[in-house]
């Protein structure tokens, strides 16, 4: 066990050794939990929360149906960390909030699910209060640390599960992505992060920030990890299945919008991944997307995100308002000014964009952009709020596009090595999840080429 690195290895492996008795489900537990103590930051928090007793009960019944010859479910013993907006029966569903008390009655039905395929929950992972920012900072319980760049953000909203996973102090994490807050810091932290068709997973026990926009999805090593995790929550068995072809593929790389401000080592990653593509046979064009050009319209005034934020906050900003980060509460606030006129006619103008998306992509096996526009910042650009609004809406930009248009999205890291992290991200159409995740597993091995 002193030579297995959980920062590295995938979900296959770690489930090979445990049916080979190469190691066993408490074993693989302790081994994150060592991680924890040796790792978290308490004044920074990766965990709000750890669930030690019940995931060592969880490991230790594995380890039982293993020694019996019992068939495990298809995670058996795979340590998982879940974001703090999911559910846990007899737990604090915070959110990151510093003033939420009520415990859960019940388990999210993904957390259901993960437990019945055999998952060990270890914890609930710190994130941005209620999710509203792609940054990541949380004032109450901390802001992550960036485990392969120091001194800079884990990323957001989902900090804390992708620093988790970076960290080994999981094999693998579950976050919520509204405009990119899984994509964001698993890009942010050299992983793999899966945002799905929105419908396909289940929100039952999720706390919301926006109806309209929230999926949920997986953060970790691969993409075969992602699929795995993503084919459990969705209630589907997982099957494997060889990587697509990328000989013939033909890809669009938006001409507007996407590559705006793009910085120097970030435009440098995504050009190396093209080439890197085009030499495994990939047809790559680029071209405008007309629809771009018409999200901006989608986010006049905070758009969905500060209209259903509000709906859900609007009691509690009037008696606790004093107690919420105020860069989220100011955010939601905006949804106050959003009229019943405004949002139905929001969710018209939305409907016809995800129309013209789905049409204008059908010509393409998908499209291809940088993941975040910029590096991981560091923590001391965040000092004026002018900054972090600035920062927030660039870090947001690319990966807001799938949750707008309701597409799929999966980001790879691309930095070589000894740059800053980065992420390729590749957008398919609605309701092509599996074929995306295909696709983008013959895009991870070209990309390691």
């Amino acid at each position: 066990m002193k030579s297995l690195k959980m920062t590295e290895i995938a979900l296959s492996s770690l489930l090979a050794g445990l049916q080979r008795n190469k190691w066993s489900a408490s074993q693989l537990l302790e081994t994150c939990l060592s991680n924890i103590e040796r790792y978290d930051d308490p004044a920074n928090q990766v965990y709000t929360a750890r669930f030690d007793h019940t995931a060592r009960a969880e490991a230790a019944a594995i380890d039982v149906l293993q020694q019996g010859g019992v068939p495990p479910g298809e995670l058996a013993g795979l340590p998982i960390a879940l974001k703090v907006l999911f559910d846990v029966a007899g737990e604090v569903t915070h959110s990151g909030s510093k003033w939420w008390s009520q415990k859960a009655q019940s388990d999210a039905l993904i957390v259901s699910r993960l437990r019945r395929a055999g998952a060990v929950i270890t914890g609930h992972t710190n994130m941005t209060e209620f999710a509203y920012s792609g940054l990541g900072l949380n004032p109450h319980y901390g802001t992550p640390a960036n485990p392969l760049a120091p001194g800079r953000i884990s990323g957001g909203s989902s900090s804390g599960a992708a620093a988790a996973v970076a960290f080994g102090m999981a094999s693998a994490a579950i976050g919520s992505d509204t405009g990119g807050s899984v994509r964001i810091p698993a890009a942010f932290c050299g992983l793999v992060g899966f945002k799905p068709t929105q419908k396909r997973i289940p929100r039952d026990g999720v706390f919301p920030l926006s109806r309209s926009l929230d999926s949920i999805g997986p953060i970790a090593h691969t993409v075969e990890c992602c699929a795995r995790l993503d084919a459990v929550m969705a209630g589907e068995r997982w099957k494997k299945s060889a990587p697509a072809d990328l000989r013939g593929r033909r890809f669009v790389v938006p001409a507007n919008h996407m590559l705006d401000d793009v910085s120097p080592g970030v435009a440098e990653a995504f050009a190396g991944s093209l080439r890197k593509l085009r030499d495994s046979g990939a047809q790559i064009v680029e071209a405008r997307v007309p629809v771009l050009d018409a999200l901006p319209e989608l986010m006049e005034s905070g758009g969905l995100a500060a209209a259903e934020s509000y709906h859900v906050h609007r009691q509690w900003l009037q008696q606790r308002g004093e107690e919420y980060d105020p860069r989220v509460r100011e955010r939601m606030q905006r949804g106050a000014g959003i009229s019943a006129a405004d949002y139905l006619d929001l969710l018209q103008r939305r409907a016809t964009r995800k129309k013209q998306a789905d049409h204008w992509l059908s010509a393409y096996d998908g499209l291809l952009a940088p993941t975040v526009a910029i590096a991981p910042p560091l923590l001391t650009e965040f000092e004026s709020d002018v900054d972090y609004l600035r920062l927030n809406l660039l870090v947001l930009r690319n990966p807001t596009v799938a949750n707008l248009l309701d597409l799929c999205a999966i980001t790879l890291p691309n930095q070589q090595d000894g740059d800053l992290p980065s992420g390729l991200m590749l957008v398919g159409r609605h309701g092509t999840d599996s074929t995306v995740l295909g696709i983008a597993q013959a895009m991870e091995k070209a990309l390691k080429q």
